[in-house]
């Protein structure tokens, strides 16, 4: 039986993260004052101590009473300085590791060679809080320096080389471990910090695509029912005139039944689309994309139009995309014929197949109205949408002498299963 640690995935893509921190990191990372306060105190404690510690030891350390007398008090206001320096460390780090240096060149007036902390998390805070690389840079250069002033001071024996170079390996043993530290936790802390914004904008992203595809089905939907109640309320509104207008019950009857074919196709379709709105039930896409041009036609003429169908090339495997493109292109333009054209009573509709793609256009011969024809009109506006999701265009205008004409032009798409 294989075990798995906590960081590992459960699932086939699924990324389970680190148990969060506990209440003392909480603490810590929430009160960062409080932290540097704390590490100002340690390191001010640690730092005195030997300052004021190594003058009362007992004799044979090379050095006297007289010797610490002359420079206790500059040392120990540098030192004192130096460490509340540090609480400055996450805002201004750099300036922290410069006062840290200046406190280690101090260190080396001293009569007997002393040390502290401050470099050490001067050097960390800068690896943690600007970079590791600035850390690098900057250890070399206060080392160098450092260095440069020790030979000097050794020179002019101004201090003992033993003080010198005691204080030297020291404060760069310090600069070194605490880079080293600093460089882990800082490079960790970016990582995390690179991750956390990442996932932040990957939900962002996830919103914005869930309400753009929200909004595009939205728009798919007021489309196909604009479709479809369009233009079966158009031809039975038609229709019904017709059969009102009529006196003989028999010559209206096919009237009649053409109105109740037109309602339950109305209805078929208006079922499919909706059943995309349900949840828990497999919406029919497949009526949807039916040619329904033949119907379209034969509408038309029930309705008492003179209407005409021309198919022209091969058609091939048409992709349904395109097939129901082609079928709302007819349809929208029937219906704008038998809703806005007065005195129209003949219509053309010619379908073209290239191997380009399909040329659709509807054309009558009617005195067009302004009403529902302009660009702004919820019929052609969606059609345009739907040709130009398909990679199409669309042209609709009047006609000379008189007439209205809609064309549009869909590449061929390539056949997927």
């Amino acid at each position: 039986m294989t075990t798995r640690s906590r960081s590992s995935s459960s699932a086939e893509g699924e990324l389970r993260l680190p148990r969060p921190p506990g209440i003392l990191r909480r603490y810590w990372a929430r009160h960062p004052l409080f932290a540097d306060i704390l590490v100002t105190v340690i390191c001010l404690l640690v730092s005195t101590i030997p300052v004021i510690a190594t003058p009362i030891l007992p004799e044979g350390v090379g050095t006297n009473a007289r010797e610490w007398r002359d420079v206790l008090p500059t040392l120990g206001v540098i030192v004192v300085l130096g460490s509340v320096a540090l609480l400055l460390r996450r805002r201004h780090p750099l300036i922290v590791l410069a006062t840290s240096y200046v406190v280690a060149l101090a260190y080396m007036f001293a009569p007997a060679p002393i040390t502290g902390p401050l470099l050490l998390v001067a050097t960390y805070s800068v690896a943690v809080y600007v970079s590791s690389r600035a850390a690098l840079v900057g250890g070399m250069i206060g080392t160098a320096a450092l260095a440069g002033a020790g030979l000097i001071l050794t020179a002019t024996e101004a201090s003992s080389a033993t003080v010198v170079w005691g204080s030297l390996v020291n404060e760069t043993l310090n600069a070194v471990i605490g880079g080293l530290i600093g460089a882990n936790v800082g490079s960790r802390a970016r990582y995390v910090k690179a991750l956390i914004d990442h996932s932040q904008r990957l939900v962002v992203e996830r919103d914005q695509q869930a309400q753009l595809a929200a909004s595009s089905e939205r728009e798919r939907i007021a489309r196909e029912l604009h479709d479809i109640v369009a233009h079966s309320l158009t031809v039975m509104v038609a229709l019904a005139e017709g059969v009102a207008a009529s006196r003989d019950a028999e010559r209206s009857r096919p009237g009649v039944e053409a109105i109740a074919a037109t309602g339950r196709e109305a209805l078929r379709d208006m079922r499919a689309t909706l059943g995309i709105l349900r949840e828990h039930e497999a919406a029919p896409l497949a009526p949807l994309a039916r040619d329904t041009t033949a119907e379209t036609v034969a509408s038309a003429r029930a309705a008492g139009f003179d209407t005409r169908l021309v198919v022209s090339g091969d058609p091939g495997d048409l992709d349904s995309r395109t097939q129901l493109a082609v079928s709302r292109i007819v349809q929208e333009g029937v219906t704008n014929v038998l809703r806005h054209a007065s005195a129209a009573t003949h219509i053309d509709v010619a379908i073209r197949h290239a191997p380009d793609g399909v040329s659709v256009s509807v054309t009558d011969d009617g005195l067009p109205t302004t009403v529902g024809t302009d660009a702004g009109g919820f019929g052609l506006r969606g059609l345009r949408e739907r040709v130009g999701l398909a990679g199409g265009t669309v042209t609709a205008g009047p006609r000379q002498p008189h007439g209205w004409s809609v064309t549009a032009h869909i590449p061929r798409q390539e056949t997927t299963a």
